[in-house]
């Protein structure tokens, strides 16, 4: 199999990667998920932000919310948004699964238009890889959005990417035994729908929920999240803020998320092999629980839960 990735490079005119210890090797015989960035919209650090670590060491950096999908049984690739840290993320996907080309996406699932999760996106266009007739994956209103607002129209136009209109509960079939599937959650919806991912593999599934206001505000649309962890395997849930008190002189209700305070709180009462199953994920900047040394950490890994590492990897 590795003489063959090795020739598929050379046949595309491309330089099968150098060995990296920093990642793992993946299953070849299932497909798998991929952590590519576990930070909020602008990652961490981000701008105006002179005190983060990241600025003077790198291991404090973290990329934006983002996971990867791979079927090493055909090779295809997807990644689960399009962050502004895209050519990092998918620089780190080459290494896991060589591409047959660029971007060699079998397609971009993206949960909504806020400016962490598309606008990455820009990396298709005419003025950097030039790509063709990517398959993004959106909701209807994002969809129109995309078509009618500059710049992203350019890259209909153009043909850089290729939209597919999702609909809320109806699965994507990506193989006989791999499926994608949209669950409409509550957030902030200026200019698209916002969606989470439920991930079914062959023998097992995944939950990726990036963005969402309270949970309340899910149990008042019908649906609880402990239902869905109870679902699947994996559950990647927003974390995006520690606690209330996280950002002083800064009102932190005008930003609605599920405190991490707020999360362990509610799933106390879960099985242990429920709460294990919860990686939190798109993390702010200012979150302690980034720290993998912090109290923050502890409180988590203590309370049966973790947050996601970038590079790990989940089979399904």
């Amino acid at each position: 199999m590795r003489a063959l990735l090795v020739a598929v490079f050379a046949l595309a005119g491309c330089s099968a990667p150098a060995h990296d210890a920093r990642f793992p090797s993946p299953p070849r015989d299932a497909p798998y998920l991929v952590v590519l960035g576990v930070a909020q919209d602008a990652g961490a650090p981000q701008a105006g932000t002179p005190e983060h670590p990241g600025f003077h060491d790198p291991s404090a950096r973290r990329l934006a919310a983002c996971l990867g999908l791979v079927d090493p049984r055909d090779g295809r690739r997807w990644l689960f948004e399009a962050t502004p840290d895209l050519p990092v993320q998918l620089h780190r996907l080459d290494h896991l699964a060589a591409p047959r080309g660029a971007p060699d996406l079998a397609g971009v699932f993206l949960t909504h238009a806020h400016i962490g999760h598309y606008t990455g996106l820009m990396h298709f266009g005419h003025e950097v890889m030039g790509a063709r007739d990517v398959p993004v994956f959106v909701m209807p209103r994002f969809a129109a959005f995309l078509r009618a607002n500059g710049p992203w129209d350019q890259l209909v136009r153009y043909g850089n990417i290729a939209l597919r209109e999702l609909a809320a509960n109806v699965p994507v079939e990506l193989a006989a035994d791999l499926r994608v599937t949209p669950l409409r959650v509550p957030h902030r919806e200026e200019y698209s729908e916002v969606v989470a991912f439920r991930i079914d593999g062959p023998s097992r599934s995944a939950l990726f929920l990036p963005d969402i206001d309270k949970w309340a505000r899910l149990d008042a649309q019908g649906a609880r999240i402990e239902d869905w962890i109870a679902a699947v395997d994996v559950a990647f849930l927003d974390a995006t803020f520690f606690s209330p008190d996280e950002r002083p002189g800064r009102d932190l209700s005008a930003i609605p998320h599920p405190f991490i305070v707020e999360s362990l709180e509610r799933f106390a009462a879960l099985p242990a092999s429920e709460r294990a199953k919860i990686r939190f994920v798109h993390l702010n900047w200012s979150n302690p629980a980034l720290d993998a040394t912090s109290s923050a950490r502890a409180t988590i890994e203590r309370a049966g839960m973790r947050v996601a590492e970038e590079l790990e990897l989940v089979r399904l």
